[in-house]
């Protein structure tokens, strides 16, 4: 059994202006960033980049009608090299299908042709948020509007050639985007250590991943939020920590289940992995209470200070701290949507379930559903 998958090198610079001298950024390289996040860090430098900003096609999470004007857009502008991903989950997803691609491809052919899809540009990614992990993967995952889902396209030729880590980039961040992708994150650490394709090496990675941002989380409780700046290389490390655990062990049924929460109802990824968390946690605790749940439990209820029967709820707690949870009904979300839900999640992502620490049913995911309305 393949034991851990680790396709790039892992780069780390204290700042921009470093990253930019040792990769001999130039005229060969395409820049796929936000104008928020170049012109403060990268203008300043006068690189011969091509850049494309990709708030100009759209906000939210990556859709194939956003991909598709943007690979257009790319065609027009002149042979390049190299891809410089520079961004969130957006940015990287996108910049992961353009790696594949050919100017003016539509993304459908994409999925149709994984996983033997081939590499046309050298990808690096720059990540600047702290919960993606999406930088040490080759997944990429995009709402696919003719459908009404999000669908994960996978293929090998995805994977980045450099990740690099560079904290500087995140001392924008607004605080709720910080707390949702960096929830993000934990989920990535606790769905890869649950997994059945887990392995004692993916196992580090998740477990001292979790350690490192729930100790985060109780020092900005007891600190306040802008004690985060001191822990953003500590949460982009533990962030990078999950990619690399689940880029071999997979996530599972809550990030089946928040898909289509995020694709019909356009709430940001982190926040919808958060919405259904705990509720697939418990159904968990209910039909499979030993084994590495029972080991992961142990190790949250060390953190967290409570017994292994409370750790969910203290969890939740602390969380809330950080980002208050909502019931799935604040989201907008209708009665009639949870069965359509857990029918969507049934046909669509068979990649995330075969991960699950459990075998789930229609009815038990639309059961989770219904707790958390």
């Amino acid at each position: 059994m393949e034991q851990l998958i680790m396709q790039p090198r892992i780069y780390a610079f204290d700042t921009c202006r470093e990253f930019a001298s040792a990769f001999d950024l130039g005229r060969e390289d395409l820049v796929l960033t936000n104008r928020f996040l170049y012109e403060p860090h990268f203008s300043q430098l006068w690189l011969e980049v091509h850049t494309i900003y990709q708030e100009a096609y759209g906000t939210g999470e990556p859709s194939d009608v956003m991909v598709e004007s943007i690979l257009k857009d790319a065609g027009e502008i002149g042979p390049y090299r190299r891809i410089i991903a520079i961004g969130g989950g957006t940015v990287i997803d996108i910049a992961k299908a353009m790696a594949v691609a050919e100017p003016g491809d539509c993304l459908d052919d994409l999925y149709d042709a994984m996983p033997n899809l081939e590499r046309r540009h050298e990808l690096v990614i720059i990540p600047t948020t702290c919960g993606t992990g999406s930088e040490m993967t080759n997944i990429s995952v995009m709402n696919r509007t003719r459908m009404g889902t999000k669908m994960g396209l996978v293929s090998e030729a995805m994977y980045a050639g450099s990740a690099v880590l560079i904290p500087e980039l995140l001392q924008g961040l607004p605080f709720g985007v910080f707390a949702a992708s960096s929830i993000d994150a934990l989920v990535h650490a606790v769905e890869s250590a649950l997994s059945p394709h887990a392995t004692p090496y993916t196992r580090l990675f998740s477990y001292r991943a979790i350690e490192m941002i729930i100790q985060g989380y109780q020092a900005i409780v007891e600190a306040g939020p802008e004690s985060r700046q001191s822990l953003l290389g500590t949460f982009l490390t533990a962030s990078n920590y999950a990619g690399i655990a689940f880029g071999t062990a997979g996530c599972g049924t809550v990030h089946a289940m928040a898909y289509p929460l995020g694709g019909q109802y356009h709430v940001a990824h982190g926040e919808s992995n958060y919405a259904v968390f705990t509720g697939v946690m418990k159904a968990y605790m209910e039909r499979s209470p030993g084994g590495e749940l029972q080991h992961l439990n142990s190790v949250l209820a060390e953190l967290l200070q409570c017994g292994r029967d409370e750790v969910y709820e203290r969890l939740e707690e602390l969380l809330n701290h950080i980002l208050p949870k909502k019931r799935l009904r604040e989201y907008g979300v209708q009665p009639q949507d949870l069965g359509a839900f857990a029918r969507s999640v049934m046909e669509n992502q068979q990649r995330l379930l075969k991960n699950s620490l459990i075998p789930v049913s229609a009815e038990l995911i639309e059961s989770i559903y219904r707790s958390l309305y």
